[in-house]
């Protein structure tokens, strides 16, 4: 499994911010720009507890298990595979989601004078923390469940640089 790079998610955010911001001054050319959800910030809130506690649980096990502790449990491989994909196509979509809510939030900061946009601006920049933290919290969990490097193998990388 290829790993997810702070790189990529950084451009796809910037990107479509840039996309957002334009998209928005668009829609309020034309007095129709939609508002920010209210929610938006508290879901992607509860994405990022969820795979922050997906994380520290899938952690503390590993450990257990390296430390050989007595009665820990054994890590499935397969679930943790499944836990870095959930983590890496909840920070895919995240950076989707905080590049949306920053380049509406940078277009209503044009805006402030406008009580309700005002309250949108909030809203929006709060979600693109909110964002922030699930793509956090998913980079983090695939670094936990990173398998380490066989540097005991003779036909590895290593290796060759000998």
């Amino acid at each position: 499994m290829k790993l997810l790079r702070l790189r990529l998610l950084v451009g796809i955010t910037a990107a479509t911010t840039a996309l957002s911001w334009a998209g928005a001054k668009l829609w309020a050319s034309l007095d129709t720009l939609p508002a920010v959800p209210g929610a938006a910030p508290v879901v992607l809130a509860a994405v990022a507890v969820i795979l922050l506690a997906t994380a520290i649980s899938l952690r503390s096990r590993l450990k257990a298990a390296r430390e050989r502790q007595p009665g820990a449990k054994r890590v499935d491989p397969i679930g943790a595979a499944r836990a870095v994909v959930l983590g890496q196509a909840s920070a895919l979509v995240a950076a989707v989601v905080t590049g949306i809510y920053a380049g509406a939030g940078i277009y209503l900061l044009g805006e402030l004078d406008v009580p309700a946009r005002k309250d949108q601006a909030v809203t929006a920049g709060f979600a693109v923390l909110a964002g922030a933290a699930v793509i956090a919290a998913a980079l983090w969990l695939q670094h936990v469940c990173k398998l380490p490097e066989d540097h005991d193998d003779p036909s590895g990388p290593a290796a060759t640089h000998r």
